[in-house]
């Protein structure tokens, strides 16, 4: 649509302002909940939250590197790392959303269906976890670190499609797609992130690999805070933990995306696969260890 003034409106002008809109409404939320708390952001939180949001913008994905660094050095406890992901690497990732969106061809309506199927599998996801004993999530978690570095691996070794030139979806394609990330979104409250394979699956779909970048920061930017909001009513993450995350991270993603741009990635992305698998085995050993109780939950406040 056009204005009188001469500019044209575009459908990515009105994502990134729904973003905004969003992106502050967030702010406000999580405001309130870290002043109640008094929070303040840690220096290991503030740190991690650089080297991760650093490496996520490249493509190599924050999640799974924060959830090996969380427990490697016992940051916080296990049932509070899915919500204590989502929480403390939202902000940066609105910004990679912003930036990427505007600067790598996509097709609008492929981008924005796939990412509405985002926030609403992203919205039910978190009202399960939120909810989920300290066992379960162990297990989830763990699980979800496998497939992760398997994916990281098939990768690596090129053992899927390096993708087509296409720019849009449609037809039984785009459904797929949207059912696919309807479903990485709902798995993403988990604490398992969404780029890895959503960049796959944009590849197996024909689409440029390029496309993945806006879609699935895109994704992420919009689910996170959505998802992001359950976790802190439901005071299921670490406040102090998370806010270093986010301090840490956004100058991280400016780093990356304006000054560094690209590196060779190979060494880190074998040096990721095996502190995944190794955080993986530790989440299922601790799980499987941990006595069989009916009455076993995390220490959840539900509102």
């Amino acid at each position: 649509m056009a204005i009188s003034t001469g500019f044209a409106i575009s459908a990515k002008d009105v994502l990134l302002f729904t973003l905004a809109l969003i992106a502050l409404a967030y702010l406000a939320v999580l405001g309130a909940a870290l002043r109640s708390q008094r929070a303040r952001p840690t220096a290991p939180g503030t740190a991690t939250g650089f080297v991760t949001n650093f490496f996520d913008t490249l493509g190599i994905g924050s999640f799974a590197p924060t959830t090996s660094i969380i427990r490697q050095w016992r940051i916080t406890s296990d049932e509070l790392i899915p919500g204590t992901l989502n929480v403390g690497h939202t902000l940066p990732t609105v910004v990679q959303a912003f930036i990427f969106t505007r600067i790598v061809p996509v097709d609008s309506r492929t981008l924005i269906l796939m990412i509405a199927a985002a926030i609403v599998g992203a919205w039910l996801g978190a009202g399960v976890v939120a909810r989920l004993p300290r066992r379960w999530v162990q297990i989830g978690m763990g699980c979800c670190l496998v497939g992760a570095a398997t994916i990281m691996l098939l990768s690596m070794a090129q053992l899927v499609p390096a993708g087509g030139t296409a720019l849009a979806l449609d037809g039984g394609r785009l459904a797929l797609a949207v059912a696919g990330n309807f479903l990485l979104g709902a798995l993403m409250t988990l604490g398992i992130g969404l780029y890895a394979p959503c960049m796959i699956m944009i590849s197996l779909l024909g689409m440029s690999p390029t496309t993945a970048f806006p879609i699935m920061m895109g994704s992420c930017a919009f689910l996170m805070p959505v998802a992001s909001v359950r976790f802190v009513r439901a005071r299921c993450f670490d406040a102090r933990l998370s806010l270093g995350l986010a301090l840490g991270g956004i100058p991280a993603v400016l780093l990356a995306a304006f000054v560094v741009k690209a590196l060779p990635l190979g060494a880190v992305r074998v040096l990721v696969v095996i502190v995944v698998v190794y955080t993986a085995v530790n989440l299922l050993r601790a799980a499987a260890r941990a006595p069989l109780r009916t009455d076993d939950a995390s220490p959840v406040v539900a509102t």
